[in-house]
């Protein structure tokens, strides 16, 4: 029998009617099933949340509870990126909104921390991706003329240095003493930016890739903060205390912060802040 107490500290419910579960993904986890427990991935936790509710609704009435309730996701986010997932009920509700996304009649907003200080105020990234060929990554992308059309629209909402450089990863319980900070990313290592991102279409891992060929990849990032190692480091469960400081942040610093849609007459609009490590980071500079 699972033990439905774990679930209160696994994920932050933003939005909850008869047809819709909206979660605040946190950051470092897969949104689909995993060889791991039940609590692996987001449906998984999902499904037991909605299982408990169930359970406790039917209770003394002599219902019966269905095991295993009907819940579909209806986008999904990479596993260290955090925020907004939507998850439909049941299936009626499923097929309506998986058409509104297949019509792009959604507005995604993102906020990033990447290296650097972004000069223009204002932009759009335009850059057709397709698989990066170079990589030892099989899943990795990269800009290529032949690619799929992607636009991705910035803004930059702050500019900052950091006071010192870090001589530990953010959030992370390695010390890494006496390891340094190094790092092939051409910017100072004290200065980034916060940016506001507006996807115009959804490639993989799209955002990350376009900041990265704009020469601000984003802080935490090991596919593509310029040095590939890092994830596959991460992969075989070897990431060393100094790569972890180069990292800087556990996991990458993007965030799914507002969704919108219509939606059966209705404008539907969630929010969602970043998680403790991404607003100390911005919190704590000079």
């Amino acid at each position: 029998m699972a033990d439905f107490s774990r679930l209160e500290k696994l994920f932050d419910i933003i939005h909850e009617d008869d047809d819709l579960l909206v979660i605040n993904k946190p950051s470092g986890l897969v949104c689909h099933p995993t060889k791991g427990d039940e609590y692996s991935s987001l449906i998984s936790r999902a499904r037991l949340y909605l299982q408990r509710s169930l359970s406790a609704g039917g209770e003394g009435r002599g219902e019966v509870v269905n095991p295993l309730p009907s819940l579909h996701l209806i986008h999904r986010l990479d596993r260290e990126t955090s925020g907004i997932v939507l998850l439909a009920k049941n299936p009626i509700a499923a097929g309506e909104l998986g058409k509104i996304w297949e019509s792009r009649a959604v507005a995604k907003e993102y906020f990033a921390i990447v290296h650097g200080h972004v000069v223009a105020d204002q932009g759009i990234i335009d850059a057709p991706l397709g698989r990066d060929e170079t990589s030892r990554v099989a899943i990795k992308d990269c800009v290529r003329p032949d690619g799929a059309p992607a636009q991705t629209e910035f803004w930059v909402e702050q500019r900052f240095s950091r006071r010192t450089l870090l001589t530990r990863p953010i959030g992370h319980p390695l010390e890494g003493r006496g390891e340094g900070t190094s790092s092939s990313i051409p910017h100072p290592p004290s200065s980034f930016s916060l940016l506001r991102l507006l996807p115009r279409t959804g490639r993989k891992h799209q955002i990350r890739i376009h900041l990265q060929h704009l020469g601000h990849p984003i802080v935490g990032d090991k596919l593509y903060g310029g040095d590939e190692d890092l994830y596959l480091a991460l992969v075989e469960n070897r990431l060393t205390n100094a790569q972890r400081a180069r990292l800087i942040l556990p996991h990458h610093a993007l965030h799914a912060g507002r969704l919108q849609f219509d939606w059966r007459g209705q404008t539907h609009q969630f929010t969602a802040q970043p998680e403790m490590a991404f607003i100390k980071f911005l919190s704590e500079n000079g």
